[in-house]
């Protein structure tokens, strides 16, 4: 017979916040980012990739997916039970990705943010947010690969 050990209860804990639609906003999301991560006390390693990539996300936000007056929402979700960290930008435009990440964009000055995401980040996408507006998202896993 096979002892069951009593494992501690996972939380998931979460930062939600709106932030103007700005560079100043996207500097503010990831400045807002940093110190929500050192207060989960995560690794150097984990934290500082999902710096990145909150940078990323946010500086689309507010440069592509920008509509006057409407402001950008940045999201991190920390899931202890399966190790996942999600981060998720919302913005009020609807529609397709702006920059769509192609081999051919890092030829540019613009275009490298989501190739970095994709490398950064364990998984990410994108999906609608009705009424009007899009998420984009990455997952990254505190757990070494």
């Amino acid at each position: 017979m096979s002892a069951i050990l009593p494992q501690p209860p996972g939380t998931v804990a979460t930062f939600a916040q709106r932030l103007s639609s700005t560079r100043r906003g996207a500097r503010l999301a990831r400045l807002l980012a940093t110190t929500q991560l050192r207060a989960w006390d995560l690794s150097p390693e984990v934290a500082e990739r999902v710096e990145q990539i909150v940078a990323e996300l946010a500086a689309n936000a507010a440069l592509h997916g920008h509509v006057q007056g409407r402001d950008f929402r940045l999201s991190l979700t920390l899931d202890t039970t399966t190790g996942l960290l999600h981060i998720a930008a919302t913005d009020a435009k609807g529609g397709q990705l702006s920059v769509v990440p192609t081999d051919s964009a890092t030829d540019g000055e613009r275009g490298r943010g989501l190739l970095m995401v994709g490398a950064l980040a364990d998984r990410w996408g994108t999906e609608p947010h009705p009424p009007v507006g899009k998420t984009v998202w990455a997952e990254v896993s505190q757990r070494s690969s």
